[in-house]
């Protein structure tokens, strides 16, 4: 097995670029483990940890590839994510006339003066001197950078407030802007929802769920997860609130979030009701009766925010429990259940989306469900060993803690599908759940991936399979192609996270009274 690497000096490429690229040669055979990142301190000590180890002699604006592997295959690999990097976007130009890159973002508001947005995704060391230099030439600003400190993030937000401008992010991963989706976002009908999210998938299924239900969304702004953060203040959440309030095209608000510090949640939520338009809000694990108000709904799920938003528009009913499960499903369980073996009691929760991930730990703990995580939610605790699940576990392997040196498994679900696979041959797992999130960026056949990877695993006597699919029909890999795939290979496809995971709590309910305990 050898570890090689190659570095290109002074040669930027954007982070989504980096992962593609990262993902198309970790795919080649002969390949464990590929990253191409800028060669930033943060990143080369993530490359370390990965064993992904080199001298690597490059500083943050160069650019680095390493490869683990067959020494054939890092060849082949190293070659591959070259040509990569040195391929140009098709030029139909005719005339002759050679087109100047555009190094700078002072160049490109020179070349199109009525640019107002600023979309940079830099290493986090540099992220908040580029977000200034955007704010100074008069343009609002996504971050789509993360390892930013609060202490920049602050400051960045003040500048933009004071010019009357907004930053999305730091870590703002999402986001559709007139009509155009921005980072990892979906292909959704335009409409009069708007929606205010401090959470990337939280923003996705909130906004597909809508487009589902056969609404529009208006404006969709991520304001990045830390926004909420007592030290923050909810700075881009209030400015985003009072852009959509303004908004004639905007009648209902959402905003969405896990639970922010409670003096900001009071200050955003006394401000909302000063909208004058309907709003639905949705702090992930928040009572509902420290948000309902007049004029605020309180969702339950991401969902539900969704539902109650198309309700409100369209003037019907809102549905406030969508926590039960109908006769027909728990039907559908319970004939699932009949094959399991009584030894099978633990659920594994395997997510691409950190939200997911959180609302799923929520549902479970409703039905008395303790589990371990990556990313805990309060009274459940920390998984000991992230590469091994004991009892119940539901992780986030978009965290850190799996991405350091690897892409983000919406864009390469590779690791992702093999620890499914892992907890499927433990015999002790009654159901796994997991998430496909489409959409721009995202990997073009994500249930074929799975599927592929699946065709090894005994699926008899094994345990259920529940999934959940984010995304639209307009998206580029078809939300109902990639359902009917997973369905025809006897996956249980929910309709969203929500109903996923109540599903996947019903059967280990089930198979606890099997034994005669409780989940």
């Amino acid at each position: 097995m050898s570890v090689v690497h190659r570095v290109f000096n002074n040669l930027y490429q954007d982070s989504v670029s980096l992962m593609q690229i990262s993902a198309s040669i970790n795919a080649l055979s002969g390949i464990e483990q590929a990253s191409v990142v800028m060669g930033s301190e943060t990143n080369r000590a993530q490359l370390m940890d990965a064993g992904l180890n080199g001298d690597f002699i490059a500083g943050p604006n160069d650019l680095i590839i390493a490869v683990k592997g067959e020494a054939g295959a890092c060849e082949q690999a190293l070659e591959l994510a070259k040509e990569k990097l040195n391929s140009k976007p098709t030029d139909n130009n005719e005339s002759g006339v050679t087109k100047v890159p555009l190094t700078s973002i002072a160049m490109a508001k020179e070349h199109s003066a009525e640019a107002n947005l600023a979309l940079i995704s830099v290493p986090g060391d540099y992220a908040a001197a580029e977000a200034i230099k955007a704010l100074q030439l008069g343009m609002n600003v996504m971050l789509f950078s993360d390892n930013v400190s609060l202490e920049q993030e602050k400051a960045v937000k003040l500048l933009a407030r004071e010019k009357n401008l907004i930053v999305m992010g730091p870590d703002c991963g999402t986001a559709i802007v007139n009509g155009t989706p921005l980072g990892f976002a979906n292909v959704v009908r335009r409409g009069a929802i708007g929606v205010v999210g401090a959470s990337g998938t939280g923003l996705q299924e909130v906004t597909c769920r809508v487009d589902q239900l056969g609404a529009g969304i208006s404006q969709a702004l991520g304001t990045g997860g830390h926004d909420l953060h007592e030290a923050i203040g909810g700075i881009s959440m209030l400015q985003g609130l009072q852009a959509l309030a303004n908004d004639d095209e905007t009648k209902v608000i959402v905003l969405i979030s896990k639970p922010p510090a409670r003096d900001v949640a009071q200050m955003i939520l006394t401000e909302a009701q000063k909208a004058g338009k309907p709003v639905v809000v949705n702090f992930l694990g928040a009572a509902p009766d420290s948000i309902t108000r007049t004029g605020i709904n309180a969702a339950a799920t991401l969902a539900q925010a969704a539902e109650m938003a198309v309700a409100l528009l369209n003037n019907t009913a809102v549905t406030q429990d969508t926590q039960t499960i109908s006769d027909t499903d728990r039907q559908m369980l319970e004939q699932q259940c009949q094959r399991l073996d009584t030894r099978r009691q633990a659920l594994r929760g395997v997510f691409a989306g950190g939200t997911f991930c959180y609302e799923g730990q929520l549902i479970c703990q409703q039905h008395g469900i303790t589990a371990s995580s990556n990313t805990p939610v309060k009274g459940n605790q920390p998984l000991a060993d992230l590469w091994h699940s004991s009892g119940h576990t539901l992780i986030d392997m978009g965290d850190d803690d799996f991405t350091r040196g690897r892409p983000h498994p919406m864009i390469d679900p590779t690791q992702r599908n093999q620890r499914i696979i892992d907890e499927m041959n433990d015999p002790t797992t009654t159901v796994v759940l997991f998430d496909l999130v489409l959409g721009y960026g995202a990997a073009a056949e994500p249930a074929a991936d799975l599927l592929s990877a699946l065709a090894s695993v005994k699926r008899d006597n094994g345990p259920l399979l529940i999934a959940h699919v984010c995304g639209t029909d307009a998206d580029p890999q078809q939300r109902t192609q990639q359902i009917n795939a997973l369905r025809e290979h006897d996956v249980l496809v929910a309709g969203c996270n929500a109903q996923a995971a109540q599903w996947a709590a019903t059967v280990v309910e089930r198979q606890a009274q099997k034994e005669g305990k409780q989940a």
